[in-house]
C-alpha cells in the first residue's frame, strides 16, 4: 500500500479557494471528477506546482514532477467540491492513512462553515 503524506501547499490552496466561495456543494464526484485527458490538458496550461495544489497528499517515492506524486484530489482545477472533499476523508479513513484524513476532514468543516451549512 502507498504511504501519504500531507500537501500543506495544496490544503492551504483549497483553504484558499474555499474562503473565496470558488466550491461546488452538490455534485456526483465521480462525474466531475478530472479525467487523465483533463488532468493532461491543465498541466498544458499549468505548472507542476498549480497542478499539485489541488491534492491534499503527497504519495511518498514517486519523482515530484509526475502525476503519482499527487493524491487525493478535491477538484475540477476551477472549483473546489465538497463530494471531492467528502470522498477523500472516506478513502483516507479507508486506508489508515490518519494525516491525510484529518486534513481532508478539517477542510470539510471549513466548507461547511463557509457555506453556512449547519450542523443539526
Amino acid at each position: 500500500m502507498a504511504t501519504y503524506s500531507v500537501n500543506e501547499a495544496g490544503v492551504e490552496h483549497i483553504r484558499s479557494l474555499i474562503d473565496k466561495k470558488q466550491y461546488i456543494l452538490d455534485s456526483t464526484w465521480s462525474d466531475v471528477q478530472p479525467d487523465a485527458q483533463a488532468q493532461n490538458a491543465y498541466l498544458d496550461r499549468h505548472s507542476w506546482s498549480d497542478y499539485s495544489g489541488w491534492h491534499l497528499g503527497l504519495t511518498e517515492g514517486p519523482a515530484e514532477d509526475t502525476k503519482a506524486r499527487y493524491a487525493f484530489c478535491v477538484g475540477d482545477f476551477r472549483r473546489v467540491h465538497r463530494s471531492a472533499v467528502i470522498a477523500c476523508v472516506h478513502r483516507a479513513a479507508e486506508w489508515r492513512h490518519k494525516a491525510v484524513e484529518r486534513a481532508a476532514y478539517d477542510l470539510l468543516q471549513h466548507l461547511d462553515e463557509t457555506a453556512g451549512i449547519t450542523k443539526e
